[in-house]
C-alpha cells in the first residue's frame, strides 16, 4: 500500500482500540482528520461510539462529511464500524432534522416498544455477544460460520430501505440490521475490534479487499 489506511478522526469513537487491532494484523493504519490525508488513503475508516448529531457535527466541523462522501463514490473500501455505519445513513431518531451522509438509504431506529424497558424486560443499551445471520455472500465475512458471534453496544439500530443492503442480521428484541453495504462501502452495527477471532477475521477481509482494490 502507497498509504496507510485512514481512521477517520471526528472527535467521537473507539480510536485506540481499532488502531490497535489492525496493528495486530500487521497492517498500518493512522488517525486521519486532514480532507487531504484521507483523498490519499487506499482504504478507510469511519468507527465512532456516541450520538448521531454529535457525529455529524464533528465531521463537519472538520470538513469531513463532503469528502467521505467523495471517497464512497471513489470506489474505494470503506468500513464503518458501529455509529459509523449509522452515519451513512439519511437520518436518525437519535438527532430529528439532522441529515447523515446518505451514502446507503433509510433510517437510524430506536429500541424501543413492549420488549424494551420496564414491561419488556430487555435493556437499552444492547450490550453484549449475539450470532450472526447473513443475508448474503460478501467478501467482509470470507471464512465466518454461520451464526458467529460477535460483540455489540448500541441503543439505535439501522432500518435500510433496501433490503439488498442489508449484509447481515441479529435479535435483541426484534430482528436487526447488523451489517449493511452496498459495493465499495459497508459498515458493521457491532464492533469487529472487540469481537476476538472473529472481529479479526472480519477485519483481516477488510485489509485483503485494500490490497486487491
Amino acid at each position: 500500500m502507497s498509504a496507510p489506511i485512514a481512521i477517520v478522526d471526528y472527535g467521537l469513537g473507539n480510536l485506540k482500540s481499532v488502531l490497535k487491532a489492525f496493528a495486530h494484523l500487521h497492517a498500518e493504519a493512522k488517525l486521519v482528520e486532514d480532507p487531504a490525508e484521507l483523498e490519499r488513503a487506499p482504504a478507510a475508516v469511519l468507527p465512532g461510539v456516541g450520538a448521531f448529531g454529535d457525529g455529524m457535527a464533528g465531521l463537519t466541523a472538520r470538513g469531513l462529511a463532503e469528502p467521505l462522501r467523495a471517497y464512497a463514490a471513489s470506489g474505494r473500501p470503506l468500513l464503518g464500524i458501529c455509529l459509523g455505519l449509522q452515519l451513512f445513513f439519511e437520518r436518525s431518531a437519535e438527532a430529528p432534522g439532522t441529515a447523515g451522509l446518505g451514502l446507503l438509504p433509510g433510517e437510524v431506529r430506536l429500541f424501543e416498544g413492549a420488549g424494551f424497558g420496564a414491561q419488556g424486560g430487555l435493556k437499552v443499551p444492547h450490550m453484549g455477544w449475539n450470532a450472526l445471520a447473513f443475508a448474503r455472500p460478501h467478501p467482509l465475512f470470507a471464512g465466518l460460520d454461520e451464526g458467529a458471534y460477535v460483540y455489540f453496544v448500541h441503543s439505535y439500530y439501522v432500518a435500510a430501505a433496501r433490503d439488498e443492503d442489508v449484509l447481515a442480521r441479529s435479535a435483541y428484541g426484534l430482528t436487526f440490521c447488523a451489517a449493511a453495504g452496498r459495493g465499495n462501502v459497508a459498515g458493521t452495527q457491532f464492533h469487529p475490534e472487540k469481537s476476538q477471532k472473529q472481529g479479526l477475521r472480519i477485519l483481516s477481509n477488510f485489509i485483503a479487499q485494500t490490497r486487491t482494490a
